[in-house]
């Protein structure tokens, strides 16, 4: 058995506290230790949501220490950028091309970074980044509340857990109305996250 430290972030709303939750259970189901905690900055308000999960034989702590973090899943580019510190030069970076302002940039206070700026932050702390059109997919399944779901799927093929556990703890965690469109979800970011890895790989290959 392997052991993982992952930090999942993003703005309150976009499911970011489910998301940690429901890969805690698949770990768990697994056979793992799960360690995990939250913090919530005005989420109520679009503020940033962190969850810490720990996920080893045995976990003593919660807290995931800068520079040890082995996955970056983020629902908000910004927040991928204010918590990429948190990874290993190793690790991996899975981001929602998604751009929500905080409170400060709406006020006028600050300015969001561009693009540019964002990318080159994270190529500070590593080289496998990911940055995906999730909640334009998302939106495209059906449901923009699915994005969470979307990007375990992405995440997943990282953690090499069986599909049935993943659909379980779905299955048990949400409302059986949308528990077939988040599989639905969580099945299209698996297979996409494949495909963007073949690509890479030829594109090395070429």
């Amino acid at each position: 058995m392997k052991k993982y430290n992952l930090l999942i972030t993003g703005v309150g709303g976009q499911g970011v506290i489910l998301a940690g939750n429901i890969m805690g259970e698949v770990a768990m189901a697994d056979g793992y230790d799960v360690k995990k905690t939250d913090t919530l900055g005005m989420a109520q308000r679009g503020g940033s949501v962190i969850s810490h999960l720990r996920i080893a034989p045995e976990v003593f702590s919660p807290l995931i220490r800068q520079g040890e973090a082995d996955i970056l899943l983020a629902f908000e580019k910004l927040e991928a950028a204010r918590w990429s510190h948190y990874l290993k030069p190793s690790g991996i970076a899975i981001i929602n091309n998604q751009a929500l302002p905080p409170l400060s940039v709406n006020l006028g206070n600050e300015c969001y970074p561009d693009d540019k700026d964002i990318i080159g932050i994270l190529r500070k702390q590593t080289k496998n980044f990911y940055i995906i059109d999730g909640t334009r997919r998302a939106r495209e399944i059906g449901n923009i509340k699915t994005l969470n779901i979307l990007m375990l799927g992405f995440l997943s093929h990282f953690i090499p857990f069986e599909d049935n556990i993943w659909e379980d703890c779905i299955t048990k965690s949400l409302p059986s109305k949308v528990v077939e469109l988040n599989i639905t979800a969580l099945n299209q970011g698996r297979k996409e996250m494949k495909d963007l890895l073949t690509e890479k790989v030829e594109s090395i290959d070429v």
